[in-house]
């Protein structure tokens, strides 16, 4: 009326919108002054049965210090425990391979056997110890790009296999370019095989205690090779239009939800977009978005491109956001940002703005693992810290004299 007129409400961001344009026009108000108590980047998230306590996730980050049977090593139990005392809510190791076959490279690192298992969860419990993080791996086959090389940071050259009979797998018979090594292209008892390294794989990681699992769908891959009609040029029902190439990622997905624990979230990186004409695009990720959902699919994390040398991507900050955005917008299911998200305030607005759920950050983290910690002084959230980190902690460094800490 002739009065100012306060109304107290709590909602989520997902229906600030509306809910504000309501509270408006029933009071009406002209002009809305909204304070926003905390950070969402620092809000709790709950996928299933798993409370994360922040929507910070660090990203998988292939390591290759896998000794040479895909075990887990020292190096892991540093790196991961590194990132396990962050802050983040979540915590993805780097990629699993399913199988020996899937493997980036001879140190890469696998689930596919006992004696990875029995390492890898050496490494978790370790983590558990430290840190009360939630931590999920990735299941991973590489495909037509699983070629035995050297780690990156050497020249990269193929490794002569001894085994005669030694091949790659893909959809199709397209070589990645520049690779020498014969293309295997699975039968139906091939796929068969397959799906089960998936699911024998899920399994070790349910013994293991992990609470989530992402499958790798993504960057030119086994299943991302059968997604693309660039890479699938089969005849059978696993090849031709859309719904022939989603059916055998599908099947992956629905196998590996039978055997993974219902209350533990399993989501999905899927590669948004190939960046080139007539590949895969984000009209096809909604689409596939909306199939994984009604399988049970907790996430999707919208990364892009590497299918082939030929994309043409313009990167830079937050380059794949509007990706994860239509996702979520138009397939109506939880997604993760990733891609150049490097500023506390720009992962707040991503959020703020509604265009995904969930923020991961991988270079970012292994360039400052304390990155929450920032964030958070940054937002004026809480986080947690480990006490015997509690003098270099940024809330602490005002209290001694020229910002020094003394020790």
């Amino acid at each position: 009326n002739d009065r100012p007129a306060v109304v107290d409400v709590s909602f989520t961001h997902d229906a600030c919108s509306s809910l504000l344009t309501r509270v408006a026009r029933s009071h009406g108000v002209t002009t809305l002054v909204l304070y926003v108590m905390s950070s969402i980047l620092f809000s709790p998230i709950k996928l299933r049965a798993l409370c994360l306590e922040n929507r910070i996730v660090v990203s998988p980050m292939a390591q290759y210090k896998a000794d040479e049977s895909g075990s887990a090593t020292d190096w892991h139990l540093m790196h991961l425990g590194t990132l396990a005392v962050s802050g983040s809510g979540l915590l993805i190791t780097e990629a699993a391979a399913v199988e020996q076959r899937g493997a980036n490279n001879v140190n890469f690192l696998g689930l596919w056997s006992d004696s990875n298992e029995r390492a890898l969860k050496r490494v978790v419990d370790f983590c558990r110890q430290v840190a009360p993080i939630k931590l999920g791996v990735q299941l991973h086959h590489a495909g037509r790009k699983a070629t035995a090389t050297k780690p990156p940071w050497e020249p990269q050259a193929e490794i002569d296999i001894e085994q005669g009979d030694w091949s790659v797998i893909c959809a199709s018979n397209t070589p990645y370019p520049g690779r020498s090594y014969p293309v295997e292209v699975p039968n139906e008892d091939g796929l068969a095989r397959i799906k089960k390294a998936y699911t024998d794989a899920a399994r070790r990681a349910a013994r293991i205690g992990f609470d989530l699992i992402e499958l790798h769908f993504a960057h030119g891959y086994l299943l991302h090779s059968f997604l693309s009609p660039l890479t699938n040029l089969r005849r059978d029902r696993y090849g031709g239009d859309l719904e022939r190439r989603m059916r055998f990622p599908l099947e992956v997905f629905r196998a590996v939800r039978e055997v993974w624990p219902d209350e533990r979230p399993l989501g999905i990186r899927i590669s948004a977009t190939d960046w080139i004409d007539g590949g895969w695009n984000v009209a096809d990720s909604v689409l596939f978005a909306r199939e994984l959902k009604a399988l049970g699919c907790d996430y999707i994390t919208a990364s892009s491109g590497g299918l082939a040398p030929e994309q043409k991507i313009s990167v830079g900050p937050g380059y794949q956001v509007p990706l994860a955005e239509r996702i979520r917008r138009e397939a109506g299911i939880v997604t993760i940002a990733v891609g150049r998200i490097d500023e506390p305030k720009f992962a707040e607005s991503i959020l703020v703005e509604g265009k995904a759920d969930l923020i991961a950050l991988g270079r970012a983290m292994l360039a400052n693992p304390r990155w929450p910690w920032r964030a958070a002084e940054v937002l004026g959230a809480n986080l947690r810290y480990p006490l015997p980190y509690a003098r270099c902690h940024p809330s602490k460094l005002s209290e001694h004299s020229g910002g020094a800490v003394r020790l």
